[in-house]
């Protein structure tokens, strides 16, 4: 089984992701809205330029949400009313080539930056979606939770603590629990490079010492201080920044 999450608009590489596997499990994070490495890519600079690409991530880096807010908000105005339409063409635009690069079979999830209401119109039919739902590969019981916790960046696809972790009890005991965000631990939230803590789920972690999955996966912290750790019996590792790595991470069993 391969595994990927944060594919920010990396088809290329997305293409190739399951060869050599038996199915390819994505953790979601297919849009690519502006890519902090470069500022060029992604749909704020297509929209706005990259100078103003550069002003917000320069704005967010500080920690100056409301100001990049309030920045964002200004460039936004001379889109006018068709804002959404605006966006939502750009994001159908790319996730046309993610599902069309994924292999089949493929299980796969939403991240925060990610559209729900669009995914089944592109999911072709060697594509499942799950979110909050389970399902035998292999022998082994796969449980996955999609998007992210609410914070200052107002992500697409985020859901409160309480959604969240209906969500993970509606889980239940599995062999591997796949989420876009980490469990709430220091260690796994922590980017070393956006030098900031990412939001991971408090129940997450309580699901993970309770049921004690074989493997905890997910993404979401792009440099995070540590890729893998156990918590009791259970192996929790970040899969990678896949638009950066362009590689899969492999399960084997």
């Amino acid at each position: 089984m391969h595994v990927v999450s944060d594919v920010h608009g990396n088809a290329r590489d997305l293409a190739r992701a399951g060869e050599g596997a038996d199915a390819l499990i994505c953790l979601g994070d297919l849009v690519l809205f502006l890519d902090y490495a470069d500022h060029s890519r992604g749909i704020f600079p297509d929209l706005f330029g990259v100078e103003n690409a550069d002003r917000i991530v320069a704005l967010r880096t500080a920690r100056r949400f409301q100001e990049a807010r309030e920045f964002g908000a200004r460039l936004w105005a001379g889109v006018g009313a068709d804002r959404s339409s605006v966006i939502e063409k750009a994001v159908r635009k790319q996730y046309a080539e993610m599902f069309a690069a994924f292999p089949t079979p493929t299980y796969a999830t939403y991240g925060n930056v990610d559209m729900p209401p669009l995914w089944q119109e592109y999911a072709g039919p060697g594509t499942t979606v799950l979110d909050g739902e389970r399902v035998e590969i292999g022998g082994w019981v796969f449980g996955f939770v999609g998007g992210g916790l609410r914070t200052p960046m107002r992500t697409p696809y985020e859901i409160s603590d309480e959604e969240y972790a209906a969500k993970i009890e509606a889980v239940g005991e599995v062999d591997v629990l796949c989420t876009h965000i980490p469990p709430e631990v220091p260690e796994l939230v922590y980017d070393t490079v956006a030098r900031r803590f990412e939001r991971g789920s408090r129940a997450l972690l309580d699901a993970i010492r309770r049921t004690r999955p074989r493997y905890s996966l997910f993404g979401h912290v792009h440099q995070p201080l540590v890729r893998r750790m156990r918590i009791g019996a259970t192996e929790c590792v970040n899969v990678g920044h896949f638009a950066g790595t362009g590689t899969p991470w492999a399960l084997e069993w």
